[in-house]
């Protein structure tokens, strides 16, 4: 005889299993006028911070990203006056995240994270979507495969927005803490670009494009900050529309 309950049950798992899953590979940024500071955790444990960020508005860098367990800085952008590319510092590695458009939001930063030779990084490309209530950031990979999507609010004054993390490598820390430092330096630089003259006429003399590899903007880390290795099993890469983006 059928049973129509448990067949039900055996369907209704995987569905659950999937927005565990999604949870967990999801950060929120939370921002606190008292303190000053936004506190990413997981969306799975909000109350459960990962990263505290620190905001300097006058003096380099203007965004510190650490360890809310350790203390640790994690890493840095600083936004420049004139020029639209951005410099950032993730585990003591320097790099640059360099505009490839003028007038459209198109960056691109290396990544070690996702290099299989520490000597040889790969190039990652940042594309944007907006709608009435959000302002996506989504990062590319050398393959044009979606690894992450960070949605900012435009209207909340504390909720900054989710950073979501997909394909194979979804649950590595490495590359979780690469694109929590770049995302975060990409909003500021893009909200210091809609605001600024000095911006304005910096994207007219720019010189987009992609960034060569083995150049001087891209060093080794500091003795003691060595790479962080990746942590957690591989979880299933997620489906992403490519027609949304411009």
């Amino acid at each position: 005889m059928d049973h129509p309950i448990e067949s039900t049950s055996t369907q209704i798992e995987p569905c659950s299993t999937q927005q565990d899953a999604a949870k967990n590979n999801t950060l929120q940024v939370d921002f606190t006028w008292r303190k000053g500071k936004a506190y990413i955790s997981a969306l799975s444990s909000p109350a459960d911070p990962l990263y505290i960020v620190h905001y300097q508005a006058w003096k380099c860098p203007h965004i510190i990203v650490k360890s809310a367990t350790s203390d640790a800085t994690i890493g840095s952008g600083t936004l420049q006056a004139v020029s639209i590319n951005a410099k950032i510092q993730v585990h003591g590695r320097k790099g640059t995240l360099k505009a490839l458009k003028r007038w459209k939001t198109a960056y691109t930063h290396l990544s070690y994270a996702l290099a299989d030779n520490p000597d040889s990084p790969v190039a990652m490309t940042w594309a944007s979507s907006s709608g009435f209530k959000t302002w996506d950031f989504v990062c590319l990979d050398e393959q044009q495969m979606p690894v992450a999507k960070f949605s900012a609010n435009w209207w909340s004054l504390k909720k900054i927005g989710n950073i979501e993390f997909l394909g194979p490598r979804a649950a590595s820390t490495a590359l979780r803490e690469e694109i929590v430092v770049t995302g975060l330096t990409l909003l500021y630089c893009m909200l210091l670009r809609t605001n600024s003259l000095l911006s304005f006429f910096g994207a007219i003399f720019a010189r987009p494009g992609p960034i060569e590899k083995g150049t001087a903007g891209e060093t080794q880390p500091e003795r003691g900050q060595e790479h962080v290795t990746d942590a957690g099993p591989n979880s299933p890469q997620e489906s992403f529309d490519r027609k949304a983006l411009p």
